[in-house]
């Protein structure tokens, strides 16, 4: 299998986590963390329904936290995080501080991602010599969820923003 099969068949599995995150009415993110041959931890976004949501429980701290909790001897080895949107600021640094080496994302976060900052300026804790990050891929699905969750009147978390304007496809409302 090519590693951009595999890439595919990880993400479809991040996609799966994604879609029940939306169907318990969550935003739709998800995350599987792999050993390149097996899912060694998963998770998906929660507590982003009502009027406080909560900024830690992304996708992939819920990813982390089950590989360190469930799983740490998997941590020997090299290990690649797929995310059905790019890792945010917060979610990128526990990524880098984990040593991961690999960071396959479906959706570009463009008000708050994470992957594309310059790792050279960072602390020296944050800095992974070794760190690929491939972008896009089953980013048309990723998208589709996205658009699924903005699309109900129930769900408020992230309405009015630049990336909700974004996910829909509103450019005009964008920045470039």
């Amino acid at each position: 299998m090519s590693d951009g099969e595999r890439d595919i068949l990880f993400m479809r599995l991040a996609l799966e986590q994604a879609e029940t995150a939306l169907k318990a009415g969550e935003f739709p993110v998800g995350c599987v963390i792999t050993d390149g041959a097996a899912v060694v931890a998963s998770g998906f976004r929660k507590t982003s329904r009502g009027i406080t949501p909560n900024e830690l429980d992304h996708a992939e701290i819920a990813a982390l936290k089950d590989l360190y909790e469930n799983r740490p001897e998997a941590m020997k080895r090299p290990l690649c995080l797929y995310a059905t949107l790019e890792p945010c600021l917060m979610c990128f640094g526990a990524v880098l501080i984990s040593g991961i080496h690999r960071i396959v994302y479906a959706f570009e976060d463009v008000m708050g991602g994470g992957t594309s900052c310059s790792r050279e300026s960072l602390p020296p804790l944050y800095r992974s010599a070794d760190l690929t990050v491939i972008p896009h891929v089953c980013r048309d699905e990723s998208a589709q969820l996205m658009r699924a969750f903005f699309s109900n009147p129930e769900n408020s978390y992230l309405r009015g923003t630049l990336f909700a304007a974004y996910a829909m496809g509103d450019q005009d409302n964008c920045l470039s």
